[in-house]
């Protein structure tokens, strides 16, 4: 009778939605035979309103082209105020009143900032991450957005690329996991003024371009796509995505933007895509650079691959009714793209109430609430890695004189991270501020900046990193820090990258410490009292000097308006750390990329070997393994795991087994654990990897308690795509492993029939 219900209660929900598509069709048909030509590709068109600026060009006036019905969108406009203005003119003082869609660079929060995707993502936590998605899209909305660009999804095993910083690491599995939370968390069901439409980035593989260098060439088999890069992007469609973005980078030496095989074989035929496609900053005019010919050239190159917005680069207003004349491109074509962006509008809402995100009333009770900033210190609390901690020296007490030295301990803008556009820092607290509330009347902070961010100012100017941070004398600034260390009875540094240096445009081809900010460490070291480094980064760092010298490093990211006061909570022992990386980190540049899933060689060299084998697959002057491998993180407790268990030795390939782990907590504090389930082929039709994280459990353990974590293997777990793009598993045995990271791994094994 149960499932009599749900059945009926499934088959209720379909055939409403059904009818709601019905009648968008036939609404959109009615407008569209009213259109012209010029009103159809205008809503092909995406300007920048002059609000903010994120690409390489000026945005445009665009009121005129608004009220010519020659606009589809406007994008980094802030206020609620003037985003009506502009709604007024498209719904008032246009032929046929369509409203705009209008986007924004909402990527991690709106004026409450959470943690930068990277570092969300090291929590592990999909609800906690959906609420900030949601509570991001109720700042937004609450200001007139009703569209963001995020999240991104690209997978990368390159630190060097800026842009790291923005999507969730090096697993396919955990950024699936990821892409799913975010988009339900943005969109809901885009029937409330909360919601508001994802847009999924960079379609595809802009994770893996060449050298770490942003806007690069990529290349790569389709097995290595389908397998490794791909699976967050489907899972963002079947989360239900509204739009996607293409990536600036070639897929099979075709750029993304003109790709047809990427944009409609896999994304709309293979994955039922149902959304619309809108083009990165300029990406149509950069196909001109690609070698594709010119603006008219790649214009119908793009539209007849099935991107249906252009933004900022004008080549579909400029160049598509000439095209149509001349035969190059359909009327069906400029129909079908058109379709798809007034379906968005549709489906937003923006047709029934143009002003849908236009209440003024809002603003004052849904921006930087009590209750949005409680959420996101909980969460960038969470976010933080643990990576040593020599005698217990973490947690601190508040007690003494503390000395608080580094260029990123008094700059409240700092962190907050990358693409927080439209971010407030004015009302976020430094760490300084934070720490000096934290242990007042209990502990002395004593502060210093201690140094610069780097010696080189011109490189700094140049590259325009740091700006909020004052440059000094280099050597009064260290002798002032050295002074009040002198004084304390704990060091804490605040050292690392400044917000800038990661992102977009930010690759570095050196990822250690700043040099000056490297030597002050060393020297505050020399004083022989105890030291904390707190490491600020947008990406994996090499931190192999500091591993190998300083008794307790805590990787803190940028998090958010809240990480002030969030790195004092775990600091000084209020919460226990509990993140966990997402992508690994190495001993030295050259050995990037690096990545715990790779696969196996003909020669290869066993996980931990310290020592150099010759005509094995190892370097000469470093081992292959990384400094901290994939899935690590430190507590202020300890845990003990057992051994696997499965429910049965074997399966059928329609089957499927348990497994179970039991974890101890054999320290003195509750606290959170990250249980970890990976995978490993052991034969196959193809070279598989060595292992592949396939599960995860974030689960709380109070001292001294044992918890039993399950996780069902089922066999779409072992599924991959062969040298054919064939989607199947093989039978045979399964490798299976539980445990606290990528490297600390139990292990059993699976028969598969």
């Amino acid at each position: 009778m149960k499932r009599t219900l749900i059945t009926l209660a499934v088959a209720a929900v379909a055939a409403v939605g059904q009818a709601q598509d019905a009648a968008m069709d036939r609404f959109i048909d009615s407008l569209m035979q009213r259109m012209t030509l010029q009103e159809k590709i205008g809503q092909l068109t995406l300007l920048g309103a002059g609000d903010i600026v994120t690409g390489n060009a000026k945005s445009s006036p665009v009121t005129d082209r608004i009220a010519a019905g020659r606009l589809g969108g406007v994008f980094n406009l802030k206020g609620v105020d003037k985003i009506r203005d502009l709604q007024r003119v498209a719904v008032e003082h246009s032929r046929l009143g369509i409203p705009l869609i209008v986007g924004m660079d909402v990527v991690h929060g709106y004026e409450t900032i959470f943690p930068i995707p990277l570092a969300m993502s090291c929590s592990w936590d999909t609800l906690a991450i959906r609420r900030s998605a949601a509570i991001a899209a109720t700042e937004a909305s609450a200001d007139g957005i009703n569209w963001t660009y995020s999240p991104m999804v690209d997978i990368s095993m390159e630190p060097r690329w800026g842009r790291v910083a923005e999507g969730s690491g090096e697993d396919a599995f955990l950024g699936s996991c990821i892409a799913d939370a975010m988009v339900r968390g943005y969109q809901g069901d885009l029937s409330r003024p909360e919601n508001i439409m994802a847009c999924v980035k960079h379609f595809a593989l802009y994770g893996a371009s060449e050298a770490g260098r942003d806007y690069n060439t990529v290349d790569m088999s389709r097995i290595r796509m389908f397998n490794r890069y791909l699976p967050p992007y489907r899972a963002a469609v079947e989360a239900g995505a509204g739009s996607f973005m293409t990536s600036f980078n070639l897929v099979d030496g075709v750029p993304a933007t003109g790709n047809r095989w990427l944009l409609t074989d896999v994304l709309r035929r293979q994955w039922g895509f149902s959304g619309f496609v809108v083009t990165d900053y300029e990406s149509l005019m950069e196909m001109t650079r690609h070698g594709m010919g010119t603006m008219q050239d790649v214009s119908v190159q793009a539209l007849k691959a099935g991107t249906d917005m252009e933004m900022c680069s004008d080549g579909y207003y400029t160049t598509l009714e000439g095209s149509l004349r001349e035969g190059r491109i359909a009327v069906a074509d400029i129909d079908s793209a058109c379709r798809r962006v007034l379906a968005a509008k549709y489906r937003l809402g923006l047709f029934a109430d143009p002003y849908k995100y236009c209440d003024e009333t809002r603003r004052p009770k849904d921006i930087y609430t009590a209750a949005n900033r409680a959420e996101a210190r909980r969460l960038a609390a969470e976010t933080f890695v643990l990576l040593k901690n020599d005698g217990d020296l973490l947690p601190l007490r508040r007690q003494g004189k503390i000395a608080l030295i580094g260029p990123l301990a008094d700059n409240a803008a700092n962190l907050c991270g990358t693409w927080c556009v439209a971010y407030t820092p004015e009302r976020y607290s430094t760490l300084r501020q934070a720490m000096e509330r934290a242990v007042a009347g209990k502990a002395e902070v004593l502060y210093a900046q201690g140094c610069n961010l780097t010696r080189d100012a011109a490189l700094q100017k140049a590259a325009e990193f740091g700006k909020t941070i004052p440059r000094g004398d280099d050597s009064t600034m260290k002798a002032e820090a050295l002074a009040v260390a002198g004084r304390a009875d704990v060091i804490v540094c605040a050292m690392g990258e400044c917000s800038d240096m990661s992102g977009e445009s930010s690759s570095r081809a050196d990822l250690s410490l700043p040099d000056v900010q490297r030597e002050l460490l060393a020297e505050l070291l020399k004083l022989g009292k105890p030291v904390v480094l707190l490491n600020f980064s947008g990406r994996p760092t090499v931190l192999t000097w500091e591993q190998a010298h300083v008794p307790a490093i805590m990787n803190v990211w940028f998090g958010g308006s809240e990480a002030a006061d969030a790195i004092c909570d775990v600091l000084f022992g209020d919460k226990v750390p509990s993140g966990k990386l997402t992508m690994t980190m190495p001993q030295a540049v050259g050995q990037i990329p690096i990545y715990y899933n790779h696969l196996n060689t003909g020669r290869p060299v066993p996980e931990g070997t310290k020592s150099y084998r010759k005509y094995q697959s190892n370097y000469l002057d470093v081992r292959n393994d990384p400094l901290y491998p994939f899935g690590f993180g430190l507590s202020y407790t300890t845990f003990k795991y057992s051994e696997p268990r499965l429910s049965a030795d074997s399966m059928a390939t329609d089957g499927s087994v348990t497994v179970t782990v039991s974890v101890t907590n054999t320290g003195s504090r509750d606290a959170d654990e990250v249980v970890q389930l990976y995978i490993r082929d052991l034969v196959a039709r193809i070279s598989r990897p060595v292992k592949e994280l396939k599960g995860f459990r974030r689960v709380h353990i109070k001292a001294g308690e044992t918890v039993s974590v399950d996780f069902a293997i089922t066999p779409d777990m072992l599924k991959y795509y062969d040298n054919e793009l064939r989607y199947a598993l093989d039978p045979g045995e399964f490798t299976i492993m539980t445990g606290p990271d990528s490297r600390r791994l139990k292990r059993c094994t699976l028969r598969v029939y």
